[in-house]
């Protein structure tokens, strides 16, 4: 049954209305009143068509305040580097017995590291981990025989993203429990990495429009035109 104060607070939210971010966090965060934290999630419509190479917007971004979820990593390396990996936190790390425990269903981890040297026997499990955006790919900094700088940062909240066939690129941007000032800190945060990613073939408005929303709340739009006050008001 839905509470009378998440009522009251949807209520508030005109569905025809762009909001400025401090307002849009907050009519967010008023809308959350289940028992469990809420995620909050940020879906932005860029103008680019991802059917071509030269526009697919995808990457990574270190939020500052981090999701506020517990990420499980698995590394994939051999000698000194497997051990450099536990030490920096990884969940479990291993070489070729790591690819067959996958091979044979193990699947209980949220992100993926890989050696280079290690991409030969990974890349047989590419069934298995690429349909779950598991697949460790260099360009995210998930294959690198940096192993204990990707595991600290993927502990820390660093998140990747990549544009849909829609042309909208969805991420989260940390829990109701955060309140609006490391939400806004987040989202500052992953706007700057947006914009620099911006395809120089993309024609016309590159961001379209913008919605924050709780896991179980409505979806709050944002005036994009807004995004460049975004530094300023992170910093405030």
């Amino acid at each position: 049954m839905t509470g009378k104060k998440h009522l009251e607070a949807k209520n508030k939210i005109d569905r025809l209305n762009r909001y400025t971010f401090v307002e849009a966090a907050q009519l967010v965060l008023d809308a959350a009143h289940v028992k469990f934290d809420e995620s909050v999630d940020i879906a932005v419509k860029l103008g680019v068509d991802p059917r071509h190479a030269d526009q697919m917007v995808r990457g990574t971004c270190a939020l500052p305040h981090g999701t506020g979820n517990v990420v499980r990593v698995v590394v994939f390396a051999k000698g000194e580097k497997e051990k450099e990996a536990l030490d920096a936190g990884a969940d479990v790390a291993g070489g070729d017995e790591l690819v067959e425990r996958v091979q044979g269903g193990f699947l209980d981890f949220d992100k993926a590291v890989a050696t280079p040297d290690m991409m030969v026997g990974v890349g047989k499990l590419g069934k298995i981990l690429g349909p779950r955006g598991l697949m460790p790919n260099a360009k995210l900094g998930t294959v690198t025989f940096d192993v204990a700088t990707a595991v600290k940062e993927l502990k820390a909240g660093k998140i990747d993203f990549r544009v849909e066939k829609s042309g909208i690129v969805h991420a989260p941007m940390g829990k109701v429990s955060f309140g609006s000032e490391k939400l806004l800190q987040n989202i500052a945060a992953f706007f700057d990495v947006i914009q620099r990613l911006k395809p120089a073939t993309a024609k016309g408005s590159y961001i379209k429009t913008i919605s924050l929303s709780s896991t179980m709340g409505p979806g709050v739009k944002i005036d994009p035109a807004l995004v460049k006050d975004l530094k300023e008001l992170a910093a405030a």
